[in-house]
């Protein structure tokens, strides 16, 4: 199958947007007509442009209100066609895309609307040229795929066939069995949208809440396995209507568009075991074992501050790099490192967002397995001078610039510690806390980078998307959502807000970019974790009384139960038989902070309905932390 997207997708003006849409990979486009007519050169000049970046104008579109005109309108429309058949001449596209009627004058009927349809196919012949005809999900008369296709049908002309696009048919949960009788070769084209399930109406849904395959909720794996089983072989193209994505970078949302097209044909493949001309499999999308490290980018100011604070959560410094000035800091499995070298990917990143997460190592089943499914999805690589003693950790461009690196126990990769590092002699555990692994990492981003960074994730990793969730800032509203591995492994929150006020948005102001806002540590006995970390003079953030009587009141916990949870701020939820508890550190220079977590009784989510306490408890703290600097001005 050839691949496409549509202008619509995309922001800036037609040439940068074609430009962009070279520059992803793709080699056919959709002309949306209002591209061209906001153009300032010809049709002929947008097909050198086209041609010039080795593309090809899959069709021009769309052409509306069109079939059951009444007949005082008719012969003026099929001007207008001829029109657009002129321009189309000059741009080197054969395909007109004519979209079902919404006009209130049109007149309903599949025989009537076959009649124009055959007419329009005698006129696009004389040309050399091809309709095709879709049904808008809010069309007049014809708004069902199966009725465009009959009009088809009756039309009865070679140069008139069916568009099927992926959004109309599945907002309206129409049946697809229908698809599969259709002849391959009276499908001239198929457009592909997923998008959030919402109730509204299905014109604004459309044009403001459409996402690439994968980002959204709708059955497109049902739409592609009923293509699949007409023996269809041409293009697939993306038409978007996003808000986000014509506010983004174009280069961006096109890479985006492409990387979804191939995890999407990947997935068919993999589900239908289908051959799809002109792609071959990629590798299994990469399981995660568990993350081997997190890297701290710092300065030697600021470093011992957060060495400090570690100590005090129960790490203790278990290596020294042996070229280079980096530790490495160990409780349980979890591995901290802070880089205060000079030089280097760190030391650019911190000079550009301050002290921040720079790097996620991630232990994975097969690193180089996962390198090629990355370079196979437009992820950029990463590869820096590798000094002496050092292994080439592979790693690949993560969220905000960062890195994620890649680690497995299959190769000589796991020996880093023991290859890299020398051990601290006499290291001391006694302050250690119980802290076992690294449950889950929270990274706030720009919203609409929200939706990039999902198919990023779900693509290249075996992770999957739990529901979108609204969290209640004080200053506004977080959206929210996890992907994760099914045993546990890989847990990742994304997190966005459009208000500029809100706690996410603040971290975004201050590292200058994305990035990860916080860390989750899981322990075995959160009490025990918490009253050793008090002992080691670590602060956690105070949770208003309200919110323990208000627990008291919708649970059935013991009194003595609920004193402990109150003494030691630590909050709780309970989904089933599943229990979640949940304590924080204070934030650490306006940057990141720590939570402790223990799940108890197979309890897989997040504590969602504490997460607007957290939020307001973290606002207030800061007002504070603010107002004593202001006042020891």
């Amino acid at each position: 199958m050839q691949t496409a997207i549509a202008t619509v997708c995309l922001s800036g003006v037609l040439d940068e947007k074609l430009e962009a849409i070279a520059a992803a990979g793709f080699k056919g486009v959709e002309l949306f007509e209002n591209d061209l007519l906001s153009f300032s050169g010809t049709p002929a000049d947008v097909r050198r442009i086209v041609e010039g970046l080795g593309l090809t104008i899959v069709t021009f579109q769309p052409f509306r209100d069109f079939e059951g005109m009444p007949e005082n309108r008719r012969e003026r429309i099929f001007q207008r066609a001829e029109r657009k058949f002129r321009v189309m001449e000059e741009l080197g596209c054969d395909l007109l895309m004519v979209c079902s009627n919404v006009s209130p004058e049109s007149v309903g009927g599949i025989d009537r609307a076959a009649a124009d349809l055959h007419a329009l196919g005698e006129r696009a012949a004389a040309h050399g040229f091809r309709v095709g005809f879709e049904a808008l999900s809010w069309g007049s008369h014809i708004h069902d795929y199966r009725d465009a296709w009959e009009a088809v049908r009756r039309a009865d002309h070679a140069a008139i066939g069916l568009v099927l696009d992926s959004f109309h048919i599945l907002a309206r949960k129409t049946d697809l069995k229908a698809i599969r009788s259709i002849p391959p070769d009276r499908i001239f084209l198929v457009q592909l949208a997923d998008a959030p399930l919402l109730d509204m109406d299905y014109l604004s849904w459309s044009r403001h809440y459409r996402s690439f395959p994968g980002q959204g909720d709708l059955a497109l794996p049902e739409f592609m396995d009923a293509l699949q089983a007409t023996g269809y072989d041409g293009i697939l193209s993306l038409e978007i209507f996003n808000d986000e994505f014509r506010s983004g970078s174009a280069r961006n949302v096109a890479v985006d568009g492409h990387r979804s097209l191939i995890f999407m044909m990947d997935q068919m493949r993999a589900r239908t075991g289908a051959t799809i001309a002109g792609t071959k499999p990629l590798p299994p999308r990469a399981r995660c074992l568990g993350t081997e490290f997190i890297e701290f980018a710092m300065d030697e100011r600021t470093a011992p501050r957060l060495e400090s604070l570690l100590s005090g959560l129960g790490f203790v410094e278990a290596g020294h790099h042996r070229s280079k000035s980096v530790t490495r800091w160990n409780q349980g499995g979890i591995n901290l490192v802070i880089n205060t070298e000079k030089e280097g990917f760190a030391h650019a990143f911190n000079v550009t967002h301050g002290t921040s997460i720079c790097a996620i190592g991630l232990r994975m089943e097969d690193a180089a397995t996962c390198v090629e499914r990355a370079d196979r999805l437009l992820i950029a690589p990463f590869r820096q001078p590798v000094g002496p003693g050092e292994l080439e950790i592979p790693a690949v461009r993560g969220l905000g610039g960062s890195l994620l690196y890649f680690i497995d126990p299959r190769s000589e990769l796991a020996r880093v510690w023991d290859v890299e590092f020398d051990p601290v002699k006499n290291a001391k555990p006694e302050r250690a806390a119980g802290l076992a692994t690294v449950d889950h990492i929270s990274q706030s981003m720009h919203y609409e980078e929200l939706l990039t960074w999902l198919l990023f994730y779900t693509s290249l990793f075996d992770l999957s998307k739990t529901p979108q969730l609204d969290v209640l800032d004080p200053d506004g509203l977080v959206k929210s959502q996890v992907v994760q591995s099914a045993d546990g492994a890989l847990r990742i929150a994304l997190n966005a807000s459009q208000s500029s006020r809100t706690q996410s948005s603040k971290f975004l102001s201050e590292a200058f970019g994305s990035g990860v806002q916080h860390i989750a540590f899981a322990t075995g006995d959160i009490f025990a974790a918490v009253e050793r970390i008090r002992a080691n003079g670590v602060e956690l953030l105070d949770i208003p009384e309200n919110y323990y009587d208000d627990l008291e009141a919708k649970t059935d916990l013991a009194p003595e139960f609920l004193d402990r949870l109150k003494a030691d701020n630590v909050l709780y939820e309970r989904d089933g038989t599943g229990e979640y508890f949940q304590a924080y550190t204070r934030t650490f220079d306006g940057r990141f902070f720590f939570e402790i977590v223990e799940r108890r009784g197979g309890y897989r989510g997040f504590g969602a309905s504490n997460a607007q306490i957290r939020l307001t408890a973290q606002a207030s703290a800061a007002r504070s932390e603010d107002g004593l600097r202001a006042a020891l001005r």
